[in-house]
């Protein structure tokens, strides 16, 4: 007798467990609602405040430009890819437009500098003409200069933005793939991403773009003399910053791979291991641990990746608006190198181009920077889901 109350005590706990597991899922709502909520919930302030910024420089080529919160402006029906290529396609122009002045300046001043060597023979004395001469091609040499400062003053506060954005959100980054049980991975690779985002930003500051200054200068200055040369010089520089941000970005990419992939294996093996423990040896309740823990995992990854994608938007944004600056200042050095061609051979010409090729350097560097860190961002999200894989 005591044994038949025994079982229907056991059926009766067992039913009203099945009946009772839905019910709590219904009240709790779908797991995309739970997600959703706590992406609402997540205090993303520094996310936002980076947000609001580039909403402040570029607004009008924003493809949403009216929400001051990042996910949800993400989320909006107008932030696609084909809205965010249409706004910096504009932006592209619009700077093309407020650069035709420095065109124009460049390309009157290069003309009247051809017909003063063409016709310095009409002087009485050529010292007349070579003085003009001089004097214009120091102006241009004036501009060029400006215009070299100017990109590398956007590079600059572009790397100097981004440097801080990745230390504002990189903590929230790994502190959602902590919460996935990737402990090896958040202790490997927090000192090395902080290490690494500081360091290669002071070796471009220091490093880069003084190499690449010296070898514009170095350049020019070969132009001015046609007995003393220094153009080897100034190739070696050249050649030597090109070298360093391979190196930098190599070494970046390699080092991050391969410790962002060991410390996901590590977590996701000893994760694995915790549950099939916790699963075989604590009867009943391990079982309900170990699908409860996935439940939570699952949701986790999702907030993380909602973050880190938000996070690559900002970057991408934030490297893309200087970039086409750079970019666009380099089209009208080398437009006005090649409108000018025809006139003549000319030290004048070779210094456009010089300083043209000077700017892509810097736009180069930019975007290998702005590169790296989305990248950085990218393997946090992988070694995340790699985690997740293994479990």
């Amino acid at each position: 007798m005591k044994q038949r109350w025994i079982f229907s005590f056991f059926l009766l706990f067992m039913f009203l467990f099945t009946v009772s597991f839905p019910v709590y899922a219904e009240g709790g709502g779908t797991s995309q609602g739970l997600v959703d909520k706590a992406v609402q919930n997540l205090d993303t302030s520094g996310l936002d405040k980076f947000w609001r910024d580039l909403v402040e420089q570029y607004g009008t080529f924003m493809p949403v430009h009216d929400t001051p919160r990042l996910i949800d402006a993400i989320k909006a029906e107008g932030f696609t890819l084909q809205g965010v290529l249409t706004g910096l396609i504009k932006f592209f122009f619009h700077e093309v437009f407020v650069n035709s002045k420095l065109l124009g300046t460049i390309l009157v001043l290069t003309v009247l500098a051809a017909i003063l060597e063409t016709i310095h023979s009409a002087f009485e004395r050529q010292n007349v003409s070579k003085i003009a001469y001089a004097v214009i091609y120091m102006v241009l040499i004036v501009l060029a200069v400006q215009s070299f400062l100017t990109a590398t003053g956007y590079a600059k506060n572009a790397i100097g933005n981004m440097v801080d954005f990745m230390m504002a959100s990189i903590p929230m980054v790994l502190a959602l793939l902590a919460s996935l049980g990737s402990f090896h991975a958040v202790a490997m690779m927090h000192p090395l991403i902080v290490f690494t985002v500081d360091s290669i930003a002071d070796l471009i500051y220091y490093f880069i773009f003084p190499l690449v200054f010296f070898s514009a200068v170095l350049t020019i200055v070969s132009t001015l003399s046609e007995r003393y040369k220094v153009t080897e010089l100034a190739g070696f520089l050249r050649t030597t910053a090109i070298g360093l941000l391979g190196l930098f970005f190599s070494v970046f990419l390699g080092v991050m791979s391969v410790q962002g992939a060991a410390g996901a294996i590590a977590d996701g093996v000893s994760i694995r291991a915790a549950k099939y423990a916790s699963s075989t040896f604590i009867p009943v309740v391990g079982k309900m641990f170990a699908d409860a823990a996935d439940t939570v995992v699952g949701a986790s990854l999702l907030i993380k990746n909602s973050v880190g994608i938000a996070g690559m938007v900002i970057l991408l944004l934030m490297a893309a608006f200087p970039a086409i600056k750079i970019i666009s200042l380099a089209m009208i050095f080398n437009l006005s190198a090649a409108v000018m061609q025809p006139l003549g051979h000319s030290p004048i010409i070779s210094c456009l181009s010089t300083i043209g090729k000077t700017l892509i350097l810097v736009f180069a560097a930019l975007a290998t920077v702005g590169l790296m860190f989305f990248l950085a961002v990218t393997i946090i999200i992988i070694s995340g889901n790699l985690t997740v894989m293994m479990r």
